[in-house]
């Protein structure tokens, strides 16, 4: 058996705009389960402004703590995109023309409409290697263990799917879940911990719901064993009825 753990992974959202509210982000939870599924989970997110110092610092945070990182926003042609800037400082080579990604860009635009703002989309740290963008042309890249791609929901999951065959992935994570109406966490909650006690390797989370047909708990087992998921859900499920609930397998409707 394989015992070698999984790769793990950190995600940086960069952009006022998130921390302003005036963007939603649905990247995270994107990569967050296609992470999962190629075997390296996600173990932190955080979203941070369009600020040198603060870009620079935690990307050379978290490439130190995690084995991949990924970026997401500021790769675009304006003044505020500065996200290759930063990252290039971040790991000390300079900040230059890519050779590939500039001759994609001039093949794309007609005469003349490749200027200066979007040459900025071309240049990128020295030692770059591209990551495909087959929606808008402008390329993400990987350095090192860092992966900077587009904020954009639909160009970053296509560059992700792009990216994904050239990660090392590991086993992927499982999960499994139950959930029973009527049923207050409260209840569950000492007996859960004894269950999730007897399943260390398994992570055991449980989610209160709260609906206009009832309220109710579902709980989830993730893990990279199957059997081992499986068998902590069971247990849970027996738990349920026990305590007087119908436990249904899944996560409850929305």
């Amino acid at each position: 058996m394989d015992d070698t753990p999984n790769p793990t992974s950190c995600l940086l959202v960069i952009g006022n705009e998130v921390l302003s509210g005036r963007t939603q982000d649905v990247n995270i939870k994107f990569l967050a389960t296609r992470l999962g599924e190629i075997g390296m989970p996600l173990r932190e997110v955080r979203i941070i402004p369009d600020v040198p110092e603060t870009i620079i610092g935690t990307v050379n945070e978290v490439r130190a703590r995690f084995d991949h990182v990924f970026t997401t926003g500021g790769i675009g042609p304006t003044h505020d995109d500065i996200t290759s800037e930063c990252v290039a400082t971040a790991l000390g080579v300079p900040w230059v023309k890519h050779q590939e990604a500039w001759a994609r860009l001039e093949r794309h635009y007609r005469p003349g409409e490749f200027n200066p703002a979007r040459q900025r989309m071309a240049t990128m740290p020295e030692g770059a290697v591209l990551i495909d963008n087959p929606i808008s042309i402008a390329p993400g890249y990987s350095i090192g263990n860092v992966h900077v791609m587009a904020g954009v929901p639909r160009i970053m999951q296509a560059m992700f799917e792009a990216l994904a065959p050239r990660l090392p992935g590991g086993k992927p994570v499982i999960a499994r879940a139950v959930h029973a109406a009527g049923l207050p966490e409260g209840r569950i909650a000492e007996e859960l911990g004894a269950i999730q006690a007897r399943f260390p390797t398994v992570d055991i989370g449980s989610y209160p719901y709260y609906r206009a047909s009832g309220n109710g708990v579902a709980i989830v087992a993730k893990g990279t064993d199957p059997a081992l998921a499986a068998a902590a859900i069971d247990s849970v499920t027996e738990l349920m009825a026990r305590l007087g609930a119908t436990p249904v397998e899944g996560e409850p409707p929305v």
